[in-house]
């Protein structure tokens, strides 16, 4: 049981992602614009039907399936990690991965496309406006800048060793 209770991270997560995408859906229009602050952060309902920044097939019907198969062999994957990793950190970033994943498997099964709607205005480095996200797409961004951090900084094999 003491292994499972990672799985707990990703219920976690679905959760949130869940309740959050439906309060959204039943509070704002699909394009509608909530300025909590005047600049940095509004929140907006947007069905994205394609992956990250959008990215999508040029068929809709072609887009839903790929997604859905590309999610469930990640899906089926991360919970392989998650039971055979022995590094308690990977766990729990696999599980946030986990979760975020299956947050938006849950969408794109149900609605056929991804409820999106945080919108932040990050410094005018590579775009105007940040592409809208999700809790989901914020777990699984979060959990992989924690990877990259622990492996950076904390990997116990290093370049020395090989």
């Amino acid at each position: 049981m003491n292994r499972y209770r990672y799985f707990l991270i990703s219920l976690a997560v679905i959760f949130l992602d869940q309740i959050s995408k439906n309060i959204i859906r039943n509070t704002l229009e699909i394009g509608q614009v909530l300025k909590i602050t005047n600049k940095f952060f509004w929140l907006t309902h947007v069905q994205n039907t394609g992956a990250a920044f959008s990215i999508s097939l040029s068929n809709p019907v072609l887009n839903k399936f790929f997604f859905i198969i590309i999610s469930i062999l990640a899906i089926i994957f991360l919970i392989i990690l998650i039971i055979k990793s022995r590094s308690k950190i990977e766990k729990i970033v696999f599980a946030l991965i986990l979760g975020g994943a299956s947050g938006n498997l849950i969408d794109r099964i149900i609605l056929g496309s991804v409820t999106d709607f945080l919108w932040c205005d990050f410094p005018d480095v590579i775009m105007k406006r940040w592409p809208v996200f999700n809790l989901a797409d914020s777990s699984i961004v979060i959990a992989i800048t924690i990877l990259i951090f622990y492996m950076v900084f904390f990997s116990k094999k290093s370049v020395e060793d090989k």
